[in-house]
């Protein structure tokens, strides 16, 4: 189960055969640092990559940041062994891609059974095979460590021969359900990243979509996309104070008991007040760690 009032509004991937990358993640303002073992290491050098993935994570200075490695695709020559390595690091969770069917998960989360009990598992959505199978998968977060689902866009645009443009228009309705189903089970889940690193306008409208389909923040491929990144999915200050309205009306004494008030003119339900909660405790996590 996921961690709901956990910042994650950016998650950096960093290949972890980089030195100089792996030392400059330790700087930067983002919510997550995702040490890539996979599309981002050459197969000559992924030993070496997973060698250095858990060395730094050994060695930390990370802070208040999440930490997880993307580990190769379970049936590659490497995806076991980076599994078993991971098992034993002083990381946060284990990013899984090629995720095709929970029994994936379940194979992943055996493999897991001496880990701490900290370390949770993330699934890359990004097959054809997987999409019948999202409800089923989410479900896996409440008898396994699977705690986030990570949109994985272009791999999913190269299976389907799909065109990726600007407004994402074929992949619309897998982001819809892919949202739902980590929502019915309680599920975090990160947007896909953005090719785009040059022009942030265009990297800014992306993630206002992801912000529109309800994602709790985005997956991104360069430094540069993190400050955006965090403003699109950091609360506003209009959502804050209407939080805070919300706690207090349900917290009076007259209130007590209702499933419906009035606030500031607005019908609020209890749903509300639960939103409202979450929204307060991201938002005191993120000031924390500013």
């Amino acid at each position: 189960m996921s961690d709901i009032a956990r910042p994650r509004r950016s998650a950096l991937y960093m290949p972890a055969s980089n030195a100089r990358a792996l030392a400059k993640a330790r700087s930067l303002p983002a919510d997550v640092i995702i040490l890539d073992l996979e599309d981002a290491v050459a197969p000559e050098a992924k030993e070496i990559a997973r060698e250095a993935a858990i060395a730094a994570a050994a060695e930390g200075g990370f802070g208040h940041r999440e930490l997880i490695i993307r580990v190769n695709a379970l049936d590659t020559p490497w995806g076991q062994d980076d599994v078993a390595a991971v098992a034993q690091a002083d990381v946060d969770g284990v990013l899984v891609p090629k995720v095709n069917r929970p029994s994936d998960i379940t194979a992943c989360n055996a493999a897991l059974a001496d880990a701490p009990s900290r370390l949770r598992l993330w699934a890359m959505i990004e097959t054809c095979a997987v999409l019948p199978h999202l409800d089923a998968l989410a479900a896996l977060g409440r008898s396994t460590r699977l705690s986030t689902f990570v949109m994985g866009v272009n791999d999913l645009a190269k299976e389907m021969r799909a065109r990726l443009t600007p407004e994402r228009t074929p992949f619309l309705p897998i982001l819809t359900f892919a949202v739902a189903a980590a929502r019915a089970h309680g599920v975090a889940i990160l947007d896909g990243v953005c090719n785009e690193f040059r022009d942030l306008a265009v990297f800014e409208a992306e993630a206002r979509q992801g912000l529109l389909f309800g994602f709790d923040g985005k997956t991104l491929i360069h430094p540069d996309q993190v400050e955006p990144c965090n403003a699109v999915f950091s609360p506003s200050d209009e959502e804050l104070a209407w939080a805070h309205a919300v706690i207090a009306a349900f917290a009076l004494p007259e209130n007590a008991g209702k499933g419906a008030i009035r606030v500031e003119g607005r019908m609020a339900e209890l749903l509300h007040l639960e939103q409202a909660r979450q929204l307060v405790a991201i938002a005191e996590r993120i000031a924390a760690s500013a």
